[in-house]
């Protein structure tokens, strides 16, 4: 197990990013077209190709997920690795024509910086194609991919991803935490996800003792729609879309547990549930039930990560990292 989405058999995930752009691309590839959901939680969603993954929706499976940073330019980022899989031959089948469905989101990483005078283009479709054709099984986490560019109201944002065994199922995620509120807890190291925490993956701190008397007070970046988390959880289950959407539903209780505040209407918090389809699930009702409680826990694993793991970016008056305070 690498503690990342990956685990999951049938997934590779690729990272692209631009150090003077301060923003970049995560593709996470399927082995074979897979079923996916989705579910939007925030009052400012970016997305991409989000109907078609309703239970009503013609198309049934998907070849790639994007997650990416440069808020609505980025959403070219998909046309990157749709380009890529059709050299690859990959794609839905129209007769003697294979289209490629690339569903994505975005976060807003605009004023982080970074030089964002690209001129006529945006550079995000160049991106998604070098995260597309990079894919594998190991991958960078923090300041990278989606992540690069992400804040958070305290400390610089990133990428995460953890993942765990479940029975015969395996479950990860993967996420890109750019929120408006705080992953961690008051003014201390402590992370709000530290129950769910496995062999010291982000710090092995634990809850604070005693409680911050302002634990629970907001801190949070401003008043403007600069923010989102966008995610997504993968299972080698065999599920149907139906049963994907409540993946997804269940799995979005990981950033509540991660996070505070959480789907403001300022966040676009948005989480994509995969099915790779490797595992029957001979209990329908129980195995769900089992797989989503887990997904809630290794999201909120992954977005403590996603802190842990960042670097702070080389910019004058840029937010400091996680281990620039705390080591």
């Amino acid at each position: 197990m690498r503690n990342l989405i990956t685990d999951v058999a049938g997934i590779k995930v690729g990272n692209a990013q631009d150090p003077v752009l301060a923003s970049g691309t995560t593709a996470l590839i399927f082995d074979e077209p897979s079923v996916v959901a989705v579910d939007v939680r925030g009052g400012a969603p970016g997305t991409r190709e989000t109907d078609l993954l309703a239970l009503e929706r013609t198309v049934e499976h998907v070849d790639a997920i994007v997650l990416s940073g440069g808020s609505v330019f980025g959403l070219e980022a998909a046309s990157g690795v749709v380009a890529c899989l059709a050299q690859q031959g990959r794609g839905f089948q129209v007769r003697d024509v294979r289209v490629p469905i690339v569903p994505g989101a975005i976060l807003f990483d605009l004023i982080n910086g970074g030089n964002k005078e690209w001129g006529r283009f945006p550079p995000y479709r160049d991106l998604g194609f070098e995260a597309a054709s990079q894919a594998g099984l190991d991958f960078a986490l923090g300041t990278a991919g989606a992540g690069y560019g992400a804040l958070t109201a305290s400390f610089k944002g990133g990428l995460g991803s953890a993942s765990a065994r479940s029975g015969p199922y395996t479950v990860g995620a993967i996420v890109a935490v750019n929120a408006l509120g705080n992953v961690t807890i008051g003014e201390g190291p402590h992370f709000w996800a530290a129950p769910y925490e496995q062999d010291g993956e982000f710090g092995g701190l634990g809850l604070p003792h005693p409680w911050p008397a302002d634990a629970l007070k907001l801190r949070y970046k401003g008043q403007q729609p600069e923010n989102t988390t966008i995610a997504v959880v993968a299972t080698d289950a065999h599920l149907t879309k139906a049963q994907a959407r409540h993946f997804a539903v269940m799995a979005q209780d990981g950033l509540a547990r991660a996070i505070h505040p959480i789907h403001t209407p300022l966040d676009g918090d948005t989480v994509f549930a995969a099915a790779t389809g490797r595992v029957a699930l001979p209990e329908p009702r129980a195995d769900l039930i089992t797989l989503g409680t887990e997904a809630a826990h290794v999201l909120a694993r992954a977005c403590a990560r996603a802190i842990h793991e960042a670097a702070a970016l080389p910019f004058a008056s840029t937010q400091p990292s996680w281990r620039q305070r705390f080591g």
